[in-house]
């Protein structure tokens, strides 16, 4: 078939039924999306799937023997009457682990002849349970042993047989047939890396990779297929990330130097306490990139409570001291309005310019959130675009049109997981020049994961707790196990409150709309288990029960702006002894008087969340205690999870765990943005050396061909690969 490439679309080589199959239930349309549809799995004849491992309600395909195959007849009622008989053929699909699944079908007695005892085979349909035994409904199958007068199943014929992500209407058996088509007519595929990187990194020619990844000879030349075809991702996002840190630094940039008679130094000078070293550290390696005539572009990273709001403050006050402003994009209201107070704070009468006891050298802090009032808006965009106010602190309402600064010179923001790369860039675009730009996040991320996501940013790391900041035990309450420990818990509390100190109970629903809600955390490995406890129904059940006479308040995400600033600023001032609240706390909020956490159902949350979320308390004189309440049983995924997070407050070591439990499609936000994610095969934590490599090669290149205008095949290939899901990979999820 001539003129058939990666472009073709499937419709031409497949007809126009198989494609349409293949477009509405995969998203699959052209030969190149069905080429790079790479097998789940391999199954290899003689090896078992372990059937003992299935979840019930999963789509699955089991590979395995039939182990004995009985049919029986039936009377078909039709309400109290009489209807015809019917018939139920059931066979029992084995693995060589010992677990067993029965298959059955209704009124098809012809499978009982295919079926016999001994046949291996591919079965595809969804888990249920009968009888206290593992079924599949009337799955699909296909007999990879036909015989005699039967249809010989060539895609299968090699001894690895690729298993595929597939659907109840386009099974695994259906796209191999699929792939093994395209396969037979299309012409060797052009390899856009250079040879010379090719021949360096002993790297397979590409046409071959794609060849040898769906229809194997040996595990020795898939295990090659499959590293190539990761290094084209590492490769084709390092190359991205350089390219974007190069054009980066030749931006011209404001200089915004530093000044020994300004607010940072008044600011400096009142400070009640000493810096950390590393606080120190940080803000030199910060100031010194601001003084540039190129954009700073860095990402600050550090354990919760290691000080980095007060580094980015400083920063935004030597902005300020330079006759720019500085604005502080955060990704909740309550957060926006807690960074907000801080700021006016920490500032005093430095930040109150225009009134009568301001300082001389003040400035104005302007708060901009999506819920102002018309009239108050107004006033704060007024400020903003005349000059007056130097430091702004909002959400995303300051991407909206209409927002226009005088003169922005740093864009800080705060907990980049909760933003993409776009939205840095809209920020950015408000200024007559690329402001500088400092991207926080209380999240510790492993390095290669900072390297992949954050591989256009410079990275400072702030380790070092600030003196005073006590420590943090962390203990796992098992209920199920253990129910006394709970009613233990609940006067555990009471003594806090009876200390003078606060609490905090976290649910990881709002509750009230009988679904989850935007800021809950989806419950994780929910197999069947009771619905995630709520904030609206705990409350009323504490006020009654084991916390009965103390004064609780509740916070979430539906509330409005309004009231949640106004519970948290009661809470703040002692007002209320304990708060439930969702993951709305999460980050940001500081009282520290709080010195008490109890996490209810902390199975449904991951290991990053709870490290998150355990940082609320612990951040004054007294020491802090997180409570994990769970109903997981010991050896379970879940508890080990808990008790992962219960022994160590070490946020990178945390940020492994993490990684290795999480789908790398959620670490790249793939499933925020509802695209596939673009890491078919790239494991973050398992191919670390290779990343290190790609990241290597693409800095030679890039040096030599900054625009890889020697390299068209390679532009193209990542303008494919990359440039449409930019926004995807460079998301924290």
């Amino acid at each position: 078939m001539a003129d058939i490439d990666l472009t073709t679309p499937l419709a031409k080589v497949l007809g126009g039924n198989g494609a349409k199959l293949l477009a509405e239930h995969l998203d699959l349309h052209t030969v190149g999306d069905l080429v790079y549809h790479f097998p789940r799995r391999y199954e290899e004849r003689g090896e078992h799937t372990d059937i003992r491992a299935l979840e019930i309600d999963t789509d699955v395909t089991v590979f395995g023997q039939v182990k004995r195959v009985n049919s029986r007849q039936f009377e078909q009622k039709r309400g109290n009457t009489r209807g015809k008989r019917g018939s139920l053929v059931e066979a029992v699909i084995g693995d060589d682990g010992g677990g067993e699944i029965s298959v059955t079908f209704f009124n098809q007695p012809w499978r009982e002849s295919q079926l016999r005892p001994g046949r291996w085979g591919l079965f595809s349909g969804k888990v249920g349970r009968f009888n206290n035994k593992l079924q599949l409904n009337q799955p699909d199958y296909v007999l990879l042993d036909a015989g005699e007068g039967e249809e010989a199943v060539e895609e299968f014929a090699g001894a690895i047989i690729p298993v595929y992500p597939a659907t109840a209407r386009v099974p695994t058996w259906r796209i191999a047939a699929a792939v093994r088509t395209v396969l037979d007519v299309l012409p060797p595929t052009p390899d856009h890396v250079p040879a010379a990187t090719r021949a360096s990194r002993k790297l397979s020619s590409l046409d071959k990779a794609l060849r040898e990844i769906h229809r194997p000879e040996s595990q020795q030349s898939l295990a090659i297929a499959r590293r190539r075809l990761k290094w084209d991702e590492a490769f084709a996002l390092q190359l991205t990330l350089v390219q974007r840190k190069k054009r980066a630094e030749d931006w011209p940039a404001v200089p915004r130097p530093r000044r020994t008679d300004g607010l940072l130094a008044t600011f400096d000078a009142g400070l009640p306490y000493e810096l950390t070293r590393g606080q120190r550290d940080v803000g030199e390696e910060i100031a010194a990139d601001m003084e540039r005539a190129h954009p700073m572009h860095r990402l600050l990273q550090g354990e919760v409570g290691s000080g980095k709001t007060l580094c980015a403050l400083r920063a935004m006050l030597q902005v300020v001291d330079a006759g720019g402003q500085a604005a502080m994009l955060a990704p909740t209201e309550v957060l926006a309005a807690q960074h907000h107070r801080n700021v006016t704070d920490l500032l005093g009468t430095m930040a109150r310019a225009g009134e009568l006891d301001a300082a001389p050298e003040a400035t104005r802090v302007a708060l901009l959130t999506g819920s102002l009032g018309a009239a108050a808006r107004r006033k704060v965009l007024e400020e903003i675009r005349g000059g007056t106010a130097g430091v702004i602190v909002g959400t995303h309402a300051l991407l909206y049109e209409g927002v226009d600064f005088a003169d922005l010179g740093l864009v800080v923001v705060d907990e980049q997981h909760r933003f993409g790369v776009e939205q840095r860039d809209a920020l950015r675009t408000k200024a007559d020049q690329p402001p500088h730009v400092l991207v926080m996040t209380a999240t510790p991320i492993p390095r290669t994961v900072a390297m992949t996501v954050f591989g256009d940013l410079e990275t400072s790391v702030l380790s070092q707790l600030p003196r005073g900041r006590s420590p943090i035990a962390s203990h796992v309450v098992p209920v199920t196990e253990k129910p006394a420990f709970l009613d233990r818990a609940w006067r555990r509390l009471r003594e806090e409150v009876a200390k003078g100190h606060q609490a905090y109970i976290v649910c990881p629903r709002i509750g009230d709309t009988g679904k989850a809600d935007g800021e809950d955390m989806p419950p994780v490995n929910d197999d069947g288990r009771r619905p995630p406890v709520a904030v609206l129904d705990v409350a009323p059940q504490l006020e009654e029960g084991p916390l009965h006479g103390l004064r609780i308040g509740i916070l979430h995400g539906r509330l409005p702006a309004d009231e949640k600033d106004a519970v948290m600023r009661t809470f703040a001032a002692g007002q209320l002894d304990v708060l439930v609240a969702t993951t709305v706390i999460e980050v940001g909020v500081d009282v520290p008087n709080s010195t008490m956490m109890m996490i209810l159902d902390a199975d449904r949350f991951g290991v990053s969340q709870l490290h998150q979320l355990r940082g609320r308390v612990g951040r004054g004189s007294a020491p802090g205690l997180c409570l994990l309440v769970t109903e997981s049983g010991e050896g379970t995924p879940a508890r080990a999870r808990l008790d992962a997070v219960a022994s160590t407050t070490d946020g990178f070591k945390l940020a492994e765990l993490d990684l290795e439990q999480r789908r790398e499609g959620d670490v790249l936000g793939a499933s925020q943005s509802g695209h596939r994610s673009h890491l078919r095969l790239l494991s973050l934590q398992r191919d670390e050396e290779l990343i290190r490599e790609a990241r290597a090669e693409a800095a030679e290149l890039i040096a030599e061909d900054r625009e890889l205008e020697r390299h068209p095949a390679l532009a193209a290939t990542i303008a494919r690969l990359v440039d449409e899901e930019r926004a995807e990979y460079l998301e924290k999820g």
